[in-house]
């Protein structure tokens, strides 16, 4: 087991942990929010995995989650309108500390991997990863006043 592996596990094993808890648990607006924080954990994983393994298949796929999994909380969001206006989550120290992760883990591996075709395809993934988690974060918590959520 090499650094690139044990520091994937560290990163699945703590976020995905506390994701399934929250998920598996407590109220509707925390649920849509640990679906949300996954994505953003299971992405940098994936990431430090392809690097562990030397795999680029991995790096495909975190690019795949990265892109479809804020989709997803999106669609979440519209679906659960009316009860998520009640009470709408609010996790943002939890967002951006995922976000934190994400963006220091594209980093470190940019950085690994130098420049090339294989450090844009990183930094493609860290943008939509970063971005794509912050956006759907804020549109959970209702900031959108003039777009009709139901």
């Amino acid at each position: 087991m090499n650094g690139w592996i044990l520091a994937a596990t560290v990163v699945l094993a703590v976020g995905l942990g506390t994701a399934l808890w929250g998920v598996g648990t407590g109220p509707l607006g925390r649920r849509v929010v640990a679906q949300n924080l996954s994505t953003a954990l299971v992405c940098p994983g994936l990431l430090l995995l392809a690097q562990g393994y030397s795999r680029t298949s991995y790096v495909d796929l975190a690019l795949l989650l990265a892109l479809l999994g804020p989709v997803g909380t999106l669609v979440f969001a519209r679906l659960l309108a009316a009860e998520l206006a009640d009470d709408p989550p609010r996790a943002w120290a939890l967002t951006w500390a995922a976000a934190a992760v994400g963006a220091a883990v594209v980093a470190v591996l940019c950085a690994v991997t130098g420049p090339g075709r294989a450090m844009v395809k990183l930094l493609v993934v860290g943008a939509l990863l970063v971005g794509g988690n912050l956006l759907a974060s804020r549109a959970l918590s209702g900031a959108f006043t003039g777009v009709d959520r139901g």
